[in-house]
């Protein structure tokens, strides 16, 4: 019988763990391969989550199971995708999301290309999400589903990924809850049952961001600015529109600030070190409610503030995608020019999904929440579903 040979990332988590039990249950040939991303121990918080003792567990996992296991080091690509990328990003005041790009250019992409290389029909993960395959007009379609523990639900991490790669793509525990894994994975005894989940960068394990930037990015001195509630730009009265497109760009657009609309509060040391939302990091004290970072100002090198969770400078309703960072997962559905579309969307992994419209225009498309939303961050992914289905994504512009 020819059994189909499905390659998985074991990155000595329960999730993974688990998911090559399955495959391995289902009557695939597997076999497991660690990634080793990163070789600068320097930067990682060495006892939360070294890829030393994760790559031991995978073996180990692999043991267990009865399964080939390997490392392979992908440690440059990931630093000319990954992290070259976030640098550039975070100088330029955009907030990178590395787990996305992770998954588009390392597993999906360097890392399946090994995997086929050694002649695997599959690469799987340990995602909690599904996907699902049907035909139209004698095409295999394939779907990114939500995970069933909708607590747990990933899919908003694979939103880059395109119809090849999801053609070869595996999610074998997308169906389970995480309770329901680390039973599986107590069951069959294996090392990674009790294991915490792994925290910050995707198979770095836990990074001292600043620390990780600073190396980078110099610190420099610059100022705090709080703005008040009442600033007029806040205040405005709207125009009347002569287009829907008018209208939309309107409220896409972000607000500029100068030090003069606000007070200074304190010192920070390098505004590329914050992001929209920010709360913690400001050691600004003395305010009735607590200080969120509104806007950063890299050139100027200025950080906007503004007292609590519904100050105004926090909310909007529209954003930007250019056509060149839009991504249809259903190419299928892809809107032309005019065309909109109802769809549930998310500017953050676990936010919960939102009612929005999407506008194509010629530069790209707007979406339209029906509620304001908190912090929507240049450089961050929007997603957008049609009911548990990943449609489409783009970086917010």
């Amino acid at each position: 019988m020819n059994k189909s040979r499905v390659i998985i990332g074991l990155s000595g988590g329960v999730d993974s763990s688990v998911a090559a039990y399955l495959l391995k249950e289902q009557g695939y040939e597997v076999i497991g391969l660690f990634m080793k991303n990163w070789h600068d121990d320097s930067v990682t918080i060495s006892d939360e989550c070294p890829w030393l003792e994760d790559s031991n567990d995978a073996m180990l996992v692999a043991n267990k199971l009865g399964i080939p296991f390997q490392t392979v080091d992908l440690s440059v690509q990931y630093k000319e995708r990954i992290v070259d990328y976030m640098f550039k990003e975070y100088e330029n005041g955009r907030t990178p999301n590395p787990d996305v790009l992770c998954n588009r250019e390392i597993k999906f992409d360097v890392f399946m290309d090994i995997a086929l290389e050694l002649g695997a029909d599959y690469v799987a993960t340990g995602h909690y999400c599904r996907k699902a395959t049907f035909e139209k007009e004698g095409k295999q379609i394939h779907q990114l589903l939500a995970g069933v523990d909708t607590n747990k639900d990933q899919s908003y991490f694979l939103c880059q990924l395109s119809q090849a790669q999801l053609a070869k793509a595996l999610f074998p525990i997308g169906e389970l809850t995480k309770p329901e894994v680390r039973e599986i994975a107590k069951a069959q005894d294996l090392i990674t049952a009790e294991k915490k989940d792994s925290q910050g960068l995707c198979f770095i394990g836990k990074v001292r961001l600043p620390e990780f930037l600073q190396q980078q990015l110099k610190p420099k001195e610059g100022v705090i600015v709080e703005i008040p509630e009442t600033l007029n730009t806040y205040h405005k009265s709207i125009p009347r529109f002569d287009s829907k497109t008018n209208e939309l760009a309107f409220h896409a657009d972000k607000t500029e600030y100068s030090i003069s609309d606000g007070k200074v509060v304190g010192k920070h040391q390098g505004a590329h070190y914050f992001t929209k939302g920010q709360r913690k990091g400001l050691a600004v004290g003395g305010t009735k409610e607590p200080l969120f970072v509104i806007e950063t100002d890299v050139n100027e090198n200025v950080i906007y503030t503004g007292q609590g969770k519904n100050h105004p400078g926090l909310l909007r309703s529209v954003l930007f995608v250019k056509n060149e960072e839009l991504h249809w997962v259903r190419e299928d559905l892809a809107l032309k020019d005019d065309e909109t579309m109802q769809v549930k969307a998310r500017i953050r992994y676990r936010q919960p999904l939102e009612n929005a419209t999407l506008y194509k225009v010629d530069s790209g498309l707007y979406v339209e929440f029906q509620n304001k939303q908190s912090a929507i961050t240049e450089g961050q992914f929007v997603a957008w579903y049609l009911d548990d289905e990943l449609i489409g994504s783009g970086v917010i512009s």
